[in-house]
């Protein structure tokens, strides 16, 4: 069994200036750990693979294509391939989210 301890797993700043952890990266999955302290965001962008979001902790804003909610700890957003989107810590709070991409880049 293998066993992922995220509080475990050092973060970078990727290169949209957030902290990330890769928790997990083979040919058919990326599992990334984004933290978003208040005031950051992931800019508009796409990505030719099917992703989802799984809200760890706290609440921010996520847009999918037109569609833009808070969301908040435990919801599981999902995004289409090619499709833009964005998120934003603006609820004053730490925003912690699983990024799924699958397969792999």
């Amino acid at each position: 069994m293998e066993i992922i301890r995220m509080g475990e797993i050092e973060g970078f700043i990727n290169k949209r200036g957030i902290k990330a952890k890769q928790l997990l990266k083979n040919d058919d999955v990326q599992i990334m750990n984004l933290i978003l302290n208040p005031g950051d965001a992931v800019p508009e962008h796409s990505v030719p693979v099917y992703v989802f979001f799984y809200v760890v902790e706290g609440s921010g804003t996520l847009k999918i294509g037109d569609e833009e909610n808070v969301v908040s700890a435990k919801d599981i957003i999902l995004c289409p391939r090619n499709t833009v989107m964005s998120l934003k810590a603006d609820q004053n709070e730490t925003f912690v989210v699983l990024n799924v991409k699958t397969p792999s880049l």
